[in-house]
């Protein structure tokens, strides 16, 4: 079903809409902004078809440890296309443009309780307890040391 989707780079104001919808419903929509999404060094991906955008992923340079690290925020994949592989594709997006940058191998991000085993099935570890973000539910820190494929 994902097969005519393209995963590209994409802009800050493609994803917000999406990002809204899916991760921040029944939230004004200025709360789809995150904190860094306008550095330099952040990368924004994208699942689009003919102008449309379908998934969203953004990486940032945030540190893991005190060290640098890339921290992954903002996934989101349209109600009806989940479970599709579109989420997969973006992630092996993200993975690509994280080795080709050379700034660190090592990502991290909070994600949803609800979406831990989507990224465990990508190699991704849950580090600690599970914690609560007051506008979005409950959260586990998930981790992902890449290789030098």
């Amino acid at each position: 079903m994902s097969a005519g989707i393209v995963i590209r780079r994409g802009k800050l104001e493609e994803i917000i809409d999406l990002r809204w919808k899916i991760l921040r419903a029944g939230l004004p929509r200025e709360t789809a902004y995150f904190d860094g999404d306008r550095e330099e060094t952040t990368r924004h991906f994208v699942a689009a078809s003919d102008g449309e955008i379908f998934g969203c992923v953004t990486i940032l340079r945030r540190a893991w440890q005190d060290k640098p690290a890339w921290q992954l925020r903002g996934m989101a994949v349209d109600t009806g296309l989940q479970r599709t592989g579109i989420g997969r594709r973006l992630l092996a997006e993200v993975e690509r443009t994280v080795r080709a940058e050379k700034f660190s191998l090592q990502l991290w991000c909070n994600a949803r309780t609800s979406a831990t085993l989507f990224y465990r099935k990508l190699g991704w570890q849950i580090v600690g307890e599970q914690f609560a973000i007051p506008s979005a539910g409950p959260h586990y820190k998930m981790t992902r040391l890449l290789t030098d494929e």
